[in-house]
């Protein structure tokens, strides 16, 4: 059986749909496991009683002052907290959008048959 044209393009655009919501929801993965590798680091740094610790860069261990440190991984922090909430929106926004493009092609395919 051959689906009609309009049915096709509503399909596609489901499975565009649902590719995007795939990418989103590694991005979020991923952001979310930085963050909580941050949060760790900075849950160290605070239990450091030195004024200096060593910070990776590149494939060398720099010497930083501790409160540098501390400043750089809260404001990342910062910026991983922002980075989830707004993948989390488009990731609501997707799955909406998802649910009403399935009802229409519900409603759509059995009037087709």
């Amino acid at each position: 059986m051959e689906l009609p044209p309009q049915i096709q393009a509503q399909l596609m655009q489901l499975q565009q749909l649902q590719q995007q919501l795939q990418m989103i929801l590694m991005q979020k993965q991923g952001v979310e496991t930085e963050l909580k590798e941050s949060k760790k680091a900075l849950e160290e740094l605070e239990k450091s009683t030195s004024d200096e610790v060593y910070k990776l860069v590149g494939g060398l261990f720099v010497k930083r002052k501790k409160d540098e440190v501390k400043k750089e991984l809260e404001e990342k922090i910062e910026t991983l907290e922002l980075r989830v909430k707004t993948l989390e929106k488009q990731e609501e926004k997707i799955q909406s959008r998802l649910k009403e493009l399935q009802e229409k092609l519900q409603k759509m395919i059995p009037t087709a048959q």
